[in-house]
């Protein structure tokens, strides 16, 4: 459990919440593990399947405080609100933004901040740990284009101006994603981002955590208010939550692509755990499957010091961070969004 920006989350499945006075009282398995004063909390963000005492949720109710379930892997579930919804001015705010070009850019800029710094220093960490194994030359030169368009975001007036220097970026960064994988290189070869289907190995492992991670990306939209579904950078559509794939963007490299890479150069993955289809796609099999979210749950846990807050959370609790401070500019909050700049 950690209580960040006034939200208390309560990241242990087997814990459970309780009312004691104006307290709330976090315990597992009847032993007492915590206690936080209701009146300074927010919101209360809870991962599990144990729950929360009807006092605790009327409690809540009464203060305005959101409490939101979510399950171990992530997924909302449901949100305990009060009568008085600040969630629809939030929402409707987050509306007239998305109906403007100009602040749609701003977003859209922040986004893609993030993730170019973010895939940057992927290729730096890169050198600076392996710089004997790779083509360091390959790699310092597509550090220096994505360099180049950090600089040219600035200048990129538009949404469709801004993907035109995305779209080159991701060029540079996957052109030289092979490099980084050095273990299994048979098997776990890189030759380009394919997504519909993936048709090798590291597609179909990029492919199955990207889905992870755009699904967290939701659920942290769902529980700070905004809607998932309505984004800046990606345009509406229905069934796409365009809004959860705007901000898993600059979470992408950090969080997901690092996550592959450590399964392959660790053989946490083998080629034995992939089905091809006649088709050409690259399916995993179950059993691959459920290591990886074993996997993917305990990355989640790691401890890191959020570049912006500057407090130790979870890499499992910063697509909730991002969520938060994006909610809080879009109130009015911040003046500009701060995009997670990993480093």
């Amino acid at each position: 459990m950690r209580k960040l920006n006034n939200t208390l989350y309560v990241t242990s499945p087997d814990r459970y919440l309780s009312l004691e006075g104006e307290t709330v009282i976090i315990s597992e398995k009847g032993e007492k593990m915590g206690q936080f004063p209701l009146h300074n909390l927010e919101s209360i963000v809870t991962f599990g399947h144990a729950g929360a005492s009807p006092m605790l949720m009327a409690a809540c109710a009464r203060r305005g405080v959101a409490l939101s379930f979510l399950s171990m892997h992530g997924a909302y579930l449901a949100s305990v609100q009060g009568e008085t919804r600040g969630n629809v001015l939030l929402r409707r705010e987050q509306y007239r933004l998305a109906d403007s070009p100009a602040q749609s850019a701003a977003y859209a800029r922040g986004f893609l901040t993030g993730k170019i710094y973010n895939a940057r220093w992927v290729l730096e960490r890169a050198l600076r740990d392996h710089a004997s194994r790779v083509d360091a030359a390959a790699i310092r030169r597509a550090s220096g284009a994505l360099w180049q368009s950090l600089q040219s975001l600035a200048s990129a007036g538009s949404v469709d101006a801004l993907r035109g220097v995305e779209g080159d970026a991701a060029a540079q960064y996957f052109g030289v994603l092979d490099e980084l994988i050095l273990q299994q290189k048979d098997t776990f070869a890189f030759r380009g981002r394919v997504k519909r289907p993936p048709t090798d190995n590291v597609n179909a492992l990029l492919s199955f955590v990207y889905v992870l991670l755009s699904r967290d990306c939701a659920a942290a939209l769902e529980t700070v208010g905004l809607d998932p579904y309505v984004g800046y950078l990606h345009t509406d559509r229905p069934g796409r939550a365009s809004l959860a794939m705007d901000l898993m963007e600059e979470l992408r490299a950090p969080i997901a692509d690092r996550f592959v890479l450590g399964l392959i150069n660790l053989k946490q993955v083998s080629d034995s755990g992939f089905d091809r289809e006649e088709s050409g796609a690259v399916r995993m099999t179950d059993s691959q499957r459920k290591a990886i979210l074993t996997a993917w749950q305990a990355r989640k846990q790691e401890i890191i010091t959020h570049p912006y807050l500057n407090e130790k959370v979870e890499w499992g609790i910063v697509p909730y961070t991002q969520a938060l401070l994006l909610a809080r500019t879009i109130r009015g909050d911040l003046d500009t969004y701060p995009p997670f700049l990993w480093k």
